[in-house]
Protein backbone atom coordinates (compact mmCIF):
# COMPACT_ATOMS: atom_id res chain seq x y z
CA UNK A 1 0.00 0.00 0.00
CA UNK A 2 1.17 3.43 -0.89
CA UNK A 3 1.36 6.38 1.84
CA UNK A 4 -0.03 9.04 -1.02
CA UNK A 5 -3.33 9.88 -0.27
CA UNK A 6 -6.11 9.34 -2.77
CA UNK A 7 -6.68 12.41 -4.92
CA UNK A 8 -10.33 13.43 -5.14
CA UNK A 9 -10.67 14.09 -9.04
CA UNK A 10 -13.94 16.68 -10.51
CA UNK A 11 -16.27 16.18 -12.70
CA UNK A 12 -14.27 17.74 -15.53
CA UNK A 13 -11.04 15.81 -15.05
CA UNK A 14 -13.28 12.62 -14.88
CA UNK A 15 -14.99 12.82 -17.92
CA UNK A 16 -11.76 14.33 -19.75
CA UNK A 17 -9.76 10.97 -18.64
CA UNK A 18 -12.65 8.13 -19.34
CA UNK A 19 -13.90 9.84 -22.46
CA UNK A 20 -17.44 9.52 -21.22
CA UNK A 21 -19.87 11.62 -21.46
CA UNK A 22 -21.85 13.23 -18.77
CA UNK A 23 -24.76 11.38 -19.13
CA UNK A 24 -23.20 7.47 -20.24
CA UNK A 25 -20.99 8.10 -17.13
CA UNK A 26 -24.28 8.82 -14.91
CA UNK A 27 -25.99 6.38 -16.33
CA UNK A 28 -23.22 3.85 -15.78
CA UNK A 29 -23.31 4.94 -11.86
CA UNK A 30 -26.81 4.22 -11.55
CA UNK A 31 -26.21 0.44 -13.05
CA UNK A 32 -23.10 0.31 -10.81
CA UNK A 33 -20.97 -0.55 -13.62
CA UNK A 34 -18.63 2.87 -13.07
CA UNK A 35 -17.08 4.02 -9.63
CA UNK A 36 -19.81 6.26 -7.23
CA UNK A 37 -19.04 9.71 -6.37
CA UNK A 38 -17.91 10.93 -3.04
CA UNK A 39 -19.41 13.98 -1.10
CA UNK A 40 -17.40 16.59 -0.68
CA UNK A 41 -19.58 19.31 0.86
CA UNK A 42 -23.34 20.23 -0.09
CA UNK A 43 -22.68 20.90 -3.43
CA UNK A 44 -19.69 19.51 -4.33
CA UNK A 45 -18.89 15.85 -5.36
CA UNK A 46 -15.96 13.94 -6.90
CA UNK A 47 -14.43 10.37 -7.46
CA UNK A 48 -11.77 8.85 -5.74
CA UNK A 49 -8.53 8.49 -8.31
CA UNK A 50 -8.02 4.75 -7.27
CA UNK A 51 -11.28 4.22 -7.90
CA UNK A 52 -11.51 5.57 -12.02
CA UNK A 53 -8.03 3.72 -11.96
CA UNK A 54 -9.59 0.89 -11.49
CA UNK A 55 -12.34 0.95 -13.98
CA UNK A 56 -9.82 2.71 -16.41
CA UNK A 57 -7.92 -0.39 -16.00
CA UNK A 58 -11.10 -2.57 -17.20
CA UNK A 59 -14.19 -0.70 -18.33
CA UNK A 60 -15.99 -3.70 -19.67
CA UNK A 61 -15.70 -5.97 -16.11
CA UNK A 62 -16.18 -3.33 -13.81
CA UNK A 63 -18.21 -3.57 -10.54
CA UNK A 64 -18.92 -0.98 -7.85
CA UNK A 65 -20.78 -3.11 -5.81
CA UNK A 66 -17.64 -5.75 -6.11
CA UNK A 67 -15.86 -2.70 -4.54
CA UNK A 68 -13.69 -1.94 -8.30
Amino acid sequence: MTDTPDRILRLKTVLDRTGLSRSTMYRKMQNGTFPRNVQISARCAGWRESAINAWLSNPMFYSADAGG
